[in-house]
């Protein structure tokens, strides 16, 4: 196995646990014939720090699977995965909607795994993961007997790794869309195409949690995607429910959901860009009681963190202003970049801008099937919070 060195001047985050280490900071350059291959790391005296899967393309050089030198093999994988499923199970996550691993945070390096019921769905985001696939595929089919797997393997980042854009099954044969009902509200899930690995899976107990607040109140689900917020709202007892998102297509898969739900005549979805729209509410009367803001990424990179903070202010700003007196912010980020303290401190500031007094109710983050590391900042990548107009 390939053994790498880090420079004399080790960075600290590495030292402290961190999982990743990028090309700059090792001695030797990753060759190419071991892009995708597991390395031993060694500090500068030559005590182990751990094995990883190495990119020779990435600006991420080295990501650690394991702090004992160990072959990422069929056993390491299997053992991997039983730990992964062992902890959602003591968290209460007995599925049949969950994430099953979670990249660094389940010492499975660049691979994220769903459940929906009975069909897994599989992203795999780095050279190294992609290697394994042929023995994920039936360790996965060993333990949960799906009746299929999706590889959502069109995630941008692949193309940092070299690797191809693509999303198919398994088995090769086609795997149109279909129902699915989660916490009572059915949905019409296109595994093979939607968002990420078809649903926000994170967000499942916010979608409850906001719901509980929304009996008779006016309520607004910005970036409302495939409608949970709203439908969950409008199923709790909402007055009255608007949901706005710029996708074309989540808005007629909106209207359908709330067809299937019998929800159609408490909930309305309307297809606009939010800041937009924000900006023709000119009418005083035109406020609601509670807004709910779960948009996309403003963060894809480091360097985009000042841009995205603006934007997340500026959208947090234009939505107290359209909360009544009492009203509540249901307000979330899941830029990676973005940390909680900057996302508090920008929320502050925006509640300033918009001169409203408002109390923090509760601080969110993501649930325990997505765990994070406390070493590895990146795998905390939701936040959130309920706020209250005073």
């Amino acid at each position: 196995m390939l053994t790498l060195r880090l420079k004399p001047q080790a960075p600290a985050r590495v030292l402290h646990g961190h999982p990743w280490v990028f090309a700059g900071e090792l001695r030797e350059k990753i060759p190419a014939d071991a892009h995708g291959q597991p390395a031993v790391l060694r500090d500068g005296r030559g005590r182990l720090l751990g094995t990883g899967l190495c990119s020779a393309r990435s600006a991420i050089a080295w990501r650690r699977y394991s702090q004992a030198a160990v072959p990422f093999d069929r056993a390491q994988i299997d053992a991997a995965l039983t730990t992964a499923l062992a902890l959602r199970e003591n968290a209460g996550f007995h599925g049949p909607f969950r994430r099953l691993v979670w990249s660094e945070a389940d010492h499975l390096p660049g691979l994220v795994v769903d459940q929906f019921d009975r069909a897994l769905v599989v992203q795999s985001l780095t050279q190294g993961t992609e290697n394994a696939l042929p023995l994920l595929g039936p360790l996965l089919q060993q333990r949960l007997q799906p009746e299929e797997i999706i590889l959502r393997n069109d995630s941008p980042s692949r193309r940092h790794e070299g690797l191809a854009l693509e999303s198919k099954t398994f088995s090769g044969q086609p795997y149109p869309p279909r129902w699915f009902n989660l916490d009572g509200i059915d949905y019409e899930l296109d595994l093979l195409s939607a968002q990420k690995t078809g649903f926000y899976l994170d967000q499942r107990g916010q979608h409850l949690r906001v719901a509980a607040l929304a009996r008779g109140r006016r309520v607004l689900d910005g970036c409302c995607n495939q409608g949970a917020f709203g439908l969950q709202c409008a199923k709790a007892g909402a007055a009255a429910v608007l949901g706005i998102d710029s996708s074309a297509p989540a808005i007629a898969n909106c209207r359908a959901n709330a067809a299937r739900n019998r929800l159609e005549d408490r909930v309305t979805f309307n297809c606009a860009n939010l800041f937009d729209w924000f900006t023709t509410r000119k009418d005083a009367r035109d406020v609601f009681d509670l807004i709910i803001l779960d948009p996309p990424s403003f963060a894809p990179r480091r360097d985009a963190v000042e841009a995205a903070i603006r934007g997340y202010k500026e959208l947090n700003l234009r939505a107290l202003r359209l909360l009544a007196p009492g009203g509540i912010l249901a307000t979330y980020s899941c830029s990676q970049a973005v940390d909680a303290g900057a996302f508090l401190s920008l929320l502050a500031d925006a509640a300033a801008d918009a001169r409203r007094e408002v109390r923090l109710l509760e601080v969110t983050s993501q649930p325990a099937d997505h765990p994070v590391l406390l070493s590895c900042p990146e795998t905390h990548y939701l936040k959130g919070a309920l706020v209250q107009v005073i």
